[in-house]
């Protein structure tokens, strides 16, 4: 009777201790933790906290022996298979097959909780596609505020990033650009990598209208500081903004930038595995 008495209490106090916790974290933890709210799209690409997991990669030869019908069959596998998760990610699909030589494709997962990105993942390497691809390379990251071009830091470019918007045509394709800073970089006092940033930022204003760009913070969580998110229908201007970026002096501090730089077409998941199963 006394070790039941001690076991309900015990089991009381862990469930008012999870309670407390959930009820301590931020809105959008607490909807991961709780999972009480499905994922919008444009909420979920705005929010910080959210992690990004891309993982690029490359069938297999034996894929080629698949039959037709169940290459064809493999879209309407992945689709279930994103409907069945579309409450807790955010699933998009990227065809590079043609614009790559060691991937056909690559997925960018958006998760509230990288649990759920992982469970979503592994049930992707189950699928038919899945079982015939291997990992050219994967990456992981989260969404923070901005560290340096804010309000308080650096107003007048803040202002400029805020009051210039995207306009071009709806982007056909995204560019992965992982980048690593060396130790150099991170041992500059705050005040100088400000200076840096703005130097960083400043050209790139003219190529906002017309290239969409994300960042997902990686140190600690990968082998790469930065993952560098980008989207445009004019791969002139994003091969002009590149060149704008090399030559700031920030990119000194740079000992990885791409290796690999990943381009791919914007297309529906369906419609990727449909081309790859031609």
């Amino acid at each position: 009777m006394g070790h039941s008495l001690i076991h309900n209490l015990q089991a009381n106090i862990v469930a008012v201790a999870t309670i407390f916790a959930i009820q301590a974290l931020p809105a959008v933890a607490q909807q991961a933790a709780t999972g009480d709210v499905p994922i919008e799209r444009q909420k979920i690409l705005k929010d910080p906290g959210v992690f990004g997991v891309f993982t690029i990669f490359k069938l297999r030869h034996e894929w080629n022996n698949v039959p037709s019908a169940k290459r064809k069959d493999a879209a309407v596998e992945v689709k279930k298979l994103i409907e069945k998760h579309r409450d807790i990610v955010l699933v998009d699909l990227y065809l590079t097959r043609g614009l790559e030589a060691n991937s056909d494709f690559f997925l960018r997962v958006n998760a509230y909780d990288l649990v759920k990105a992982q469970i979503f993942m592994r049930e992707f390497r189950s699928t038919t596609i899945g079982k015939n691809a291997d990992v050219f390379e994967a990456l992981a990251g989260v969404t923070k505020p901005l560290n340096y071009i804010t309000k308080d830091k650096s107003p007048e470019l803040n202002a400029a990033l805020g009051s210039t918007a995207y306009t071009g045509d709806a982007p056909r394709y995204a560019i992965v650009i992982p980048v690593k800073k060396n130790a150099e970089w991170w041992n500059l006092p705050a005040e100088q990598r400000l200076k840096e940033m703005e130097a960083h930022t400043a050209p790139t204003l003219p190529y906002l209208v017309n290239v969409k760009r994300k960042l997902y913070h990686s140190t600690g969580l990968d082998d790469t500081d930065f993952i560098t998110y980008f989207e445009t229908n004019d791969l002139v201007a994003f091969n002009n903004l590149l060149i704008s970026l090399a030559s700031v002096p920030e990119n000194k501090y740079h000992v990885r930038w791409g290796n690999p730089t990943t381009l791919g077409a914007i297309l529906s998941p369906e419609n990727v595995i449909k081309a790859l199963s031609e």
